[in-house]
């Protein structure tokens, strides 16, 4: 998010920050992103219902990487309406990021080696250790990039009652 601007939520009276100091920087919500493991995307299907499902993926240069055959239901969510949202499994500390998601363009060059080498960072152990060469055929296979548009994330929540 190049353009990264932090703002106060519309929030209803009742809840909400107590003061501007204790907004969130992007550097902070981004780190959450990075360090994540476990991630759940929200897509709708072409009928309109919403589809959610735990995610394995990476943050890395300020998009989220993951993949998934084309034929299930999240890939195909994404080529009839890119809008999603993702969140980290935290209901504490929230971190929830909207934005559109498609099939990734082939990746080139050395990148190739950066996602694999970060997919297998994390989740070597879980045994999944994708090759480079999954992320740099011709199709990209079943690698999908979700851009960001909005993000909303906290850490305490001050009900007023």
């Amino acid at each position: 998010m190049a353009d990264t601007r932090i703002d106060r939520p519309e929030i209803p009276k009742g809840y909400g920050v107590r003061s501007d100091s204790e907004l969130l920087t992007w550097a902070d919500v981004e780190a959450r992103l990075v360090a994540s493991r476990h991630y759940w995307l929200s897509t709708t299907r072409p009928d309109g219902r919403p589809h959610v499902i735990p995610r394995w993926g990476i943050w890395l240069e300020g998009v989220f990487w993951y993949d998934g055959s084309p034929a299930t239901r999240h890939a195909r969510n994404v080529r009839h309406n890119e809008s999603c949202a993702l969140h980290l499994e935290s209901g504490s500390t929230v971190t929830i990021v909207e934005g559109s998601s498609r099939p990734s363009a082939p990746v080139v060059d050395s990148f190739g080696e950066r996602l694999s080498a970060e997919f297998r960072r994390k989740y070597a152990e879980l045994g999944y250790s994708p090759a480079p060469e999954s992320c740099s055929d011709e199709v990209a296979g079943g690698l999908l990039v979700m851009t960001p548009a909005k993000a909303f994330a906290w850490s305490r929540f001050f009900p007023r009652m």
